[in-house]
Formats: structure tokens, C-alpha cells, sequence
């Protein structure tokens, strides 16, 4: 398969647009990582996303669409939430790299949910993202447009490097101003649950919606129900390791999980990740002593350190890793970061492309 290389003009919109529409797999540009769109209401198109990314099939994807009515033919009873959208829209947080998870219409065909009676929707801000979906016709499921279980792609040439010659087509947008992917919220409980954490907090959702909103369990655990995709996929890996001993992970093959990065070990480049947390004298320390023991194992180390930059750390990190793979680095030290507001979900990020390696 030829990949084609698309402008932002109206033309190459028009066309990614009718290339969805066909049944096709366009990667495009969002505001938090480029995602890999397909027809969600095409049960065939949304198999070929799974199947171009490895992606097991009941890992759930994110329905983006262009207009806030356009999600009352997605919802169970076609009302769209109006009062909590109103409130988002309000502050500012939609459209934007928030997802919202509530109950399904029928017409939602259960591969693009994982199997689940829940559907997750976003309104991307990024104007190309709308111009695109706007040009299909249909709401897009697009999860990250990489191999599954590779750091998320944040430029096209990011895509590319994963996809070139498995879909029809990328965009050529702009790098992506967020850089990790969407905060996921479960709407569907008398209390919204983070699933997955974003640069929109915990504490900015509260203050918008106001109501408490808590994690999920699984974000304050140890990953028992952690997979690494690449063993599913069959590519070399590092066993998943978890956090309090030198053992491998349990992984529950029937946990069914209700967002993106629930269940799968994600954003690992092919470099090893150790992720070092302490201060300033010990962080550089352990570093040396680290980095002296790599190169006398013939592994050639990096170092990765955003200070408690959160934004920074989010719009850089995935960027980051895949320039590190390839200019040839073997071993990849990053520095832990707080874990307030955003370094929350940007340590998520980092604990799993680390697979939970920590050096404490």
C-alpha cells in the first residue's frame, strides 16, 4: 500500500475526508498526538485500525467528532450530557483534549468500544482534526496513529516512521501543542471517574464541574492487569516489572478495560527506560553511577530531565524518546517529576514507557 502525503488545504481534506468515508485509515493531527482515523460506524474499517497497529481488539477507541450534536446519535437515548457540556464548554475545555466515556447508542458497533456498552467521545480543538471529520461525514474512532505500545507520534513524520505503507494516508499537519493524549472521564457513574490522565486535571474538572471527580483505582496501583503489548505483537521486550520487587507482573487476560491505556503497557521506545526519582545531588549521582555501568556493558546512555515542568514534559516526552531511538541510544535514564496537576498524568506516561522500572 502507497501512503499518501496530504496538505491542510481544502483539497487534501476533501480527499482524506472521502478516503475515511470509503472505508480507509487517514493519520491527521489533534491538539494532543496525531490519531489514525477510520469510519467508527464501519465495523470493517475500525478492524483494519486494530489491524495496521497491532492493536488488540478489546482495547476501546476514542470517537472524535466535529460538532457537540454530533454526539447525540452516539449516546444511549440520543441526548447528549447538555448540562455537563455546557459546563466544559463553558471553561473552555471542549472542544479539547478531554474524552468524555458515557453509555452507547446501538448503531455504535461494539469493535469500536472494545466490546463495551460505553462509548468514548471527543471534540478535538485542532482545526484540522474538525475541517477533516467535518469532510467524512461520520464520527472518526482514532486511536494514536503508531504501533501499538511505541512512544505516541506527535509529528507526521513521527506517523510515518510506524505506518508508512499500512494506511492510506497522513496529513502533514504541525507538530501537536499537547503532546500526551487526551484526559478520558467516565460520565456514566453519579461520580465522573478519570480513566486516563491528561493535561486536563483532576483538580481543573472538579473546579468546572463542580462535584468531586476521583481516579480510577487502577492509576494508584501497582499494574497487576498490565500487559506489554509488545509481547502480544510478538516484538522483543522487557518484561513489565513491578514497582515493589524484581518479578513480573501479573497480567488478568480478562480485565476489560474501559479507556486507552487501561490494560496494555504503552509508549515504550526500543531503547530500555529507567526512570530515576530523587532530588537534584542524588538524581545526578545515581546517573553517573548508572551511566558508568552501562557503557561498561557496551550500551550507549541518555538522559532525559524536564525539572518539574509538567507542560514542558508533556509537550517533549514522546518527541523525545523517538529522537533518542534514532540517534542509536541504548538505554534511556529519565528523571521523575511531581506528581501534582499535570506531572500526574505525565508520570503515567513515564512509569509505563519505563515499564515500571524505577530507581528510587
Amino acid at each position: 500500500m502507497k501512503t499518501l502525503r496530504l496538505d491542510t488545504n481544502e483539497e487534501d481534506i476533501r480527499r482524506a475526508g472521502e478516503i475515511i468515508r470509503d472505508g480507509g485509515l487517514v493519520a491527521f493531527p489533534t491538539e494532543t498526538v496525531y490519531g489514525l482515523g477510520a469510519d467508527a460506524l464501519n465495523e470493517v474499517a475500525v478492524r483494519s485500525v486494530y489491524e495496521a497497529k497491532g492493536r488488540p481488539s478489546d482495547n476501546p477507541m476514542i470517537v472524535h467528532i466535529a460538532e457537540a450534536s454530533d454526539m447525540d446519535a452516539l449516546v444511549e437515548g440520543g441526548s447528549f450530557m447538555l448540562p455537563i457540556y455546557a459546563k466544559i464548554a463553558a471553561k473552555q475545555l471542549w472542544p479539547g483534549p478531554l474524552t468524555m466515556v458515557l453509555r452507547k447508542d446501538p448503531s455504535v458497533p461494539g469493535v469500536t468500544t472494545g466490546g463495551l456498552d460505553t462509548v468514548a467521545i471527543r471534540m478535538p480543538m485542532n482545526e484540522t482534526a474538525r475541517r477533516l471529520i467535518a469532510a467524512a461525514g461520520v464520527p472518526v474512532a482514532a486511536p494514536s496513529a503508531n504501533i501499538s505500545g511505541r512512544p505516541s507520534p506527535t509529528t507526521p513524520y513521527d506517523v510515518l516512521e510506524d505506518m508508512d505503507g499500512r494506511i492510506d494516508a497522513v496529513i502533514m499537519g504541525d507538530q501537536c501543542d499537547v503532546g500526551i493524549e487526551s484526559t478520558v472521564v467516565d460520565m456514566t457513574g453519579e461520580t465522573p471517574v478519570i480513566l486516563r490522565p491528561g493535561i486536563i486535571t483532576k483538580e481543573w474538572l472538579e473546579a468546572v464541574l463542580g462535584c468531586t471527580v476521583e481516579y480510577d483505582k487502577s492509576l494508584l496501583m501497582k499494574p497487576e492487569n498490565e500487559i506489554d503489548i509488545r509481547d502480544v505483537n510478538g516484538m522483543d521486550t522487557n518484561t513489565v516489572v513491578n514497582a515493589d520487587a524484581d518479578t513480573p507482573a501479573t497480567a488478568d487476560a480478562e480485565f476489560k478495560p474501559r479507556s486507552p491505556g487501561m490494560k496494555y503497557t504503552h509508549y515504550s521506545p526500543k531503547a530500555k527506560v529507567r526512570l530515576i526519582a530523587g532530588d537534584n545531588e542524588t538524581f545526578g549521582r545515581r546517573v553517573m553511577e548508572l551511566g558508568v555501568e552501562a557503557k561498561r556493558n557496551g550500551l550507549n546512555p541518555a538522559i532525559l530531565e524536564y525539572g518539574n515542568d509538567a507542560k514542558k514534559a508533556a509537550h517533549k516526552l514522546f518527541a523525545d524518546l523517538r529522537e533518542l531511538d534514532r540517534q542509536g541510544y541504548d538505554i534511556i535514564f529519565i528523571r521523575a517529576i511531581e506528581e501534582k496537576g499535570a506531572g500526574f498524568s505525565v508520570m503515567n506516561r513515564m512509569l509505563k514507557s519505563a515499564g515500571y522500572d524505577i530507581v528510587k
